[in-house]
């Protein structure tokens, strides 16, 4: 099972409830990963606080040209999307930075004067926080395209019986690349008026790439009802309430997780998590059900 946890903006609590839902799920018995996406700026290690057994480098395949073979026949410069690659005055030049890995222009090129190189954009962290599996992609400063860093952070785990996938805030490029391919997203919010309007903008993003969805609040009892009111109207499932709890932010503070610190927020966390398995395994047999018979 692959959840995703996500958010319209920052600052919701996204990362606790990942966190906090890979513990109860490794407390359980199941074999758990952890994946923090949120590659521009993770912190799920502030909480975990894994050993990290690996340290590598990951990046893009980018065009390397050998001139001296090169025709400027310009199929490199006619395939390229991105304008990584172009031929100027019969010579081709390369802009890295905004090469996005296709390996288009060196399958066309009809000499073979363009090869695979490599450009590092970010860093991988890889290990563990006891029995649960702990990935962490780290993008170099600088550096302007996050989701490829995130997609070797989603393929550097094998298969778990639970896979929590920390995204980045927002709706642009770097949430569907964390959220794509998985069995549902779990959107968390907080009950302001900022909160609901980003609230809204996620709902339109899952329902556009077709995943199962419903909504945590977090510090609910703080603001007002009009995000219930929204998810009522919406028919979105409001999957569990984390209410406004000073004690929980005095843990949050000093690193340690809800489930840890207050005990009866491991049986919350754990409704959640069997509130989840209900949720995917009913979309699971709905799918299972529209499948042609043979």
């Amino acid at each position: 099972m692959k959840i995703a946890v996500a958010s319209g903006k920052g600052g919701t609590g996204k990362t606790t409830v990942a966190t906090n839902l890979a513990r109860v799920a490794s407390l359980e018995g199941r074999s758990v990963a952890y994946l923090d996406c949120d590659v521009e700026e993770p912190n799920g290690a502030l909480f975990l606080k894994p050993e990290i057994e690996e340290n590598r480098a990951v990046g893009l395949s980018v065009p390397e040209v050998d001139l001296e073979k090169c025709t400027a026949c310009g199929a490199c410069e006619k395939i390229c999307q991105y304008s990584a690659i172009v031929l100027m005055n019969k010579k081709v030049m390369v802009f890295p930075e905004l090469c996005h890995g296709c390996a288009g222009c060196w399958l066309v090129c009809p000499v073979g004067a363009i090869t695979e190189g490599f450009r590092e954009t970010g860093r991988l962290h890889q290990g563990h926080s006891g029995p649960i599996a702990f990935v962490e992609g780290l993008l170099d400063v600088g550096q302007a395209m996050s989701p490829p860093v995130i997609r070797q952070v989603r393929d550097a785990v094998d298969e778990v019986d639970l896979t929590v996938l920390d995204s980045p805030p927002g709706t642009s490029c770097p949430v569907i690349e964390s959220v794509r391919d998985t069995d549902f997203v779990m959107l968390v919010t907080e009950p302001t008026p900022f909160g609901l309007n980003d609230l809204k903008l996620a709902v339109e993003m899952v329902r556009a790439l077709g995943i199962d969805f419903g909504v945590v609040v977090n510090r609910a009892g703080l603001g007002d009802n009009k995000t219930t009111e929204y998810c009522q109207t919406q028919r979105i499932e409001i999957l569990a309430e984390i209410p406004d709890d000073r004690r929980v932010a005095e843990a949050y503070s000093r690193g340690e997780m809800a489930v840890e610190a207050l005990p009866e927020f491991r049986q919350n966390f754990g409704a959640l998590l069997k509130r989840l398995d209900q949720r995917v395994q009913k979309r699971q047999d709905e799918i299972s059900q529209r499948r042609p018979v043979r």
